[in-house]
């Protein structure tokens, strides 16, 4: 039944969201609009409803007279976006150092400790969770929900590229590097040192993206 608090179309668009995300719809699909009411028993309204909270999103989009493709991100949108995400989580850490109280530090230290442990037993998947809660832990200590709202949006393009960052060589590493050097500043309640290294850490993401594309593209030839 559907409810004022999550609307129908609202869970078909979170329905279609993570079919996106786990390669189900891949980029570049088209999204039959008889084939998917059919699949989910819904009429056209909720799911049209639907395709345009996607299209908004970035994650869809709409071509006239065709209909509606899952989108598929390319370099050059890798290149403008991390800039993009770089400030905004640069601009998280600054706030981060401001507001972080002791029990706010206590808990990073120990996921970071847990990043030391990833990297030493080479549990990559398990790295790569710790990571996400850490960046979401600092997002939430910057304690400004616009910049936690933009994030998450930039986020979800960046879930089409469906590469993974840390399988450039050497990565795993320099990452943990980056991570201790960001919580460092934090502790110090060093705000624009926090600020350099989150930018620096999001940047250099992007050139392990950019290896790891380079490395596909000869692989491919």
């Amino acid at each position: 039944m559907q409810t004022s608090s999550n609307p129908l179309h609202q869970r078909v668009a979170q329905n279609l969201r993570e079919q996106i995300f786990s390669g189900q719809l891949a980029p570049g699909t088209f999204l039959d609009e008889n084939q998917l009411c059919d699949a989910l028993q819904i009429s056209r309204t909720p799911l049209r409803e639907a395709l345009k909270v996607l299209s908004a999103e970035g994650l869809l989009r709409h071509e006239p007279r065709r209909g509606c493709f899952v989108n598929q991100i390319t370099e050059q949108d890798l290149d403008e976006i991390f800039p993009v995400i770089a400030l905004l989580e640069g601009r998280c850490a600054f706030d981060a150092a401001r507001h972080a109280n002791d029990a706010d530090l206590s808990a990073l230290g120990v996921l970071h400790d847990q990043l030391l442990e990833h990297v030493k037993a080479g549990r990559v998947s398990e790295y790569y969770a710790t990571n996400f809660v850490i960046h979401e832990a600092i997002i939430s200590l910057a304690q400004n929900r616009w910049l936690s709202q933009s994030i998450a949006d930039l986020r979800k393009i960046l879930k089409l590229s469906r590469l993974q960052s840390l399988g450039a060589h050497g990565r795993l590493a320099q990452s943990l590097e980056e991570h201790m050097c960001i919580f460092e500043a934090i502790k110090n309640r060093d705000s624009e040192g926090a600020q350099t290294a989150m930018r620096l850490h999001l940047t250099r993401q992007r050139d392990a993206l950019r290896e790891i594309a380079r490395e596909q593209r000869k692989f491919a030839a």
